[in-house]
């Protein structure tokens, strides 16, 4: 049985061919996009941006204070940027990339400071976006969430501008939206784009990624909730993965070989690219030694049951 590498839609690829070869001109697809964006964060204000990595450059821009990155299941770019704007960083420890709020309060934090995390951690397990906020708020902390996987929750509290001051994504292979490149960044503070004006000009984009996203946003909801179920369903049958009781869109399964394991795996489940089996301690997932199998990066027509049993075969097959 093939695997299959998630890859933009016919209907993405047609739509941003068509307005690149100048069949379909004046579309004001950038306008069309940042609305459609606002609609699915419950946001005011929306801008595209060249990438997910420039979204959070613009955002980490308007920070005067501490930035707060978890000390593992985030995005190593955060560090990487907040570096770049000569930011302080603190490292907030966590429960396996899970954010504690009562671990805030052991931190010495500066006025006009934030916290930047993903809506999941590691992508494994969703953050408690609510608590999170409602503490952060209290303690003049501003929230920012890195939502690519977490854009179109139908249950409302990933990705959303009610639970974060700010929500960015990354609309690049394979994320959840997936044009290639891209991303945006979206928030109720009519000064954000303002105080980051010219990190915004920087990280302009154009009417052809423009048009991607708008038709990738069309079915986001539905694909993020067909990538939740498959991993839902997946946890349900391998035991022993990390925050199994938490919705995610990919495994993390501890095991004290990962390198050798991870091997095997990608053997047994054949892929077209790699990205689909990967090993930790890994920034990105959890910080101890584990496989991560990235749900997230299949086709989906990879999520149907047949595809799913066969993971679920060959990881307990190592186990």
């Amino acid at each position: 049985m093939q695997f299959e590498f998630k890859t933009p839609k016919d209907e993405t690829l047609k739509i941003m061919s068509d307005v690149a070869s100048g069949k379909v001109e004046n579309t004001d697809f950038e306008d069309k996009c940042e609305k459609r964006v606002c609609e699915l964060t419950n946001a005011e204000y929306a801008k595209i941006t060249s990438s997910g990595n420039n979204s959070i450059f613009v955002a980490l821009s308007s920070v005067k204070g501490d930035v707060i990155i978890p000390d593992q299941g985030g995005w190593h770019g955060f560090k990487q940027i907040a570096k770049f704007l000569n930011k302080n960083i603190i490292t907030l420890k966590t429960d396996l990339g899970l954010i504690n709020t009562n671990e805030l309060d052991t931190l010495d934090i500066s006025d006009n400071s934030c916290l930047i995390y993903t809506s999941f951690a590691g992508y494994a397990a969703e953050q408690d976006t609510k608590s999170i906020f409602k503490y952060c708020k209290d303690n003049g902390i501003a929230t920012i969430q890195d939502a690519s996987a977490g854009i179109g929750d139908e249950k409302g509290v990933l990705g959303n501008c009610k639970y974060s001051d700010i929500v960015i994504a990354s609309t690049g292979q394979p994320k959840l939206i997936n044009v290639g490149s891209g991303g945006f960044i979206a928030t109720n503070d009519e000064n954000l784009f303002k105080e980051s004006s010219l990190p915004l000009k920087l990280s302009k984009t154009n009417e052809i990624i423009s048009s991607g996203i708008y038709e990738e946003l069309k079915s986001v909801s539905e694909n993020l909730q067909v990538t939740l179920n498959a991993t839902d369903y997946l946890k349900k049958h391998i035991p022993n993965t990390i925050h199994a009781e938490k919705r995610g869109v990919n495994l993390i399964i501890p095991h004290d070989n990962p390198k050798e394991k991870t091997w095997e795996l990608k053997k047994e489940l054949p892929i077209n690219k790699s990205g689909f089996i990967n090993k930790c301690p890994n920034y990105n997932r959890v910080k101890t030694k584990a496989i991560s199998i990235e749900i997230k990066n299949l086709n989906y027509s990879c999520l149907k049951k047949e595809y799913l049993d066969e993971i679920i075969r060959a990881v307990n097959n190592l186990q």
